[in-house]
């Protein structure tokens, strides 16, 4: 009973932490990488398709993006969306190839963006703390059922406590390595 609810706590923590590393990726430093258009979409036969199903999106240099469309008919909507995105990107088309070159980053923009940084690790840092109340609501519940001890609960809720611990640390060490990468020139 206690280990499980240990492990749908860890787990679930473990999943708000891959969703922190998600948010993180999409947040662009200086360097072009495909997962900066995951989030845009465009109308292909009358569905919206993520950028990178209609197309092949590959890193020509470090601050430079080409997508080629499989399709020719693909190639204007694609720069559409992506000009439409709020990422503050100018895709150049020649033929059936998209560039998109990537601007250098302004001092105020990293700072800017370690502002969001620092909100989505915020967020993870909830996410985890909403999971130990869960889980020490279930504690308190099978407690209160007589199913477990009173012993039994409060190490089972100390061991919460250290799972919780153990991943805003990890959420604190995400922050750190995405800010050094953000003010890094």
């Amino acid at each position: 009973m206690i280990s499980d609810i240990q492990q749908d706590a860890a787990t679930r923590m473990g999943k708000s932490i891959d969703a922190l590393k998600h948010e993180f990726s999409k947040i662009r430093t200086g360097r072009a990488h495909p997962s900066l258009l995951d989030q845009i979409s465009v109308s292909y036969y009358g569905t919206d398709s993520a950028i990178s199903q209609v197309a092949n999106i590959a890193v020509e240099d470090a601050r430079t993006l080409t997508i080629t469309p499989w399709e020719k008919n693909m190639v204007q909507t694609i720069e559409k969306a992506i000009m439409k995105s709020d990422l503050g990107l100018n895709p150049a088309t020649n033929g059936m190839v998209i560039r998109i070159p990537l601007p250098p980053l302004t001092e105020e923009r990293r700072r800017s963006l370690v502002k969001v940084v620092k909100q989505e690790a915020e967020n993870g840092r909830v996410a985890i703390r909403n999971i130990r109340r869960d889980a020490n609501s279930e504690i308190k519940e099978a407690l209160k059922e007589k199913m477990i001890s009173e012993d039994e609960a409060r190490s089972a809720e100390e061991k919460i406590q250290k799972l919780t611990d153990q991943y805003v640390k990890e959420v604190e060490k995400l922050l750190e390595a995405k800010e050094a990468d953000l003010l890094s020139i």
